[in-house]
């Protein structure tokens, strides 16, 4: 199907399909119980696990390039990141 010759992307992926597994059984149950209270707590789970993941992969993004790009490009892809999260944390 795929042929994968880096490490680094394999685990990106694998890590985005642990993710996608994680939404669609939380879906699954928020259909099951069919509270709106018990549906929030499942969201509250969720919204700990895609920044998380989100942080994760673009790790191991960023050590994949490490040799390949300078120091202050670097410096400039992790402020973005963090730019992200503040962004998204201010309401």
């Amino acid at each position: 199907m795929f042929f994968v010759t880096d490490k680094i992307v394999f685990a990106m992926a694998m890590l985005r399909c642990l993710s996608s597994c994680i939404e669609l059984s939380a879906a699954l149950l928020m259909l099951r119980f069919g509270k709106v209270e018990t549906a929030l707590k499942i969201n509250a789970v969720l919204a700990m696990v895609g920044p998380s993941i989100m942080i994760l992969v673009t790790s191991l993004g960023l050590v994949g390039l490490a040799g390949k790009v300078s120091l202050s490009k670097m410096a400039i892809i992790f402020s973005g990141v963090v730019l992200i999260f503040y962004g998204i944390s201010r309401p």
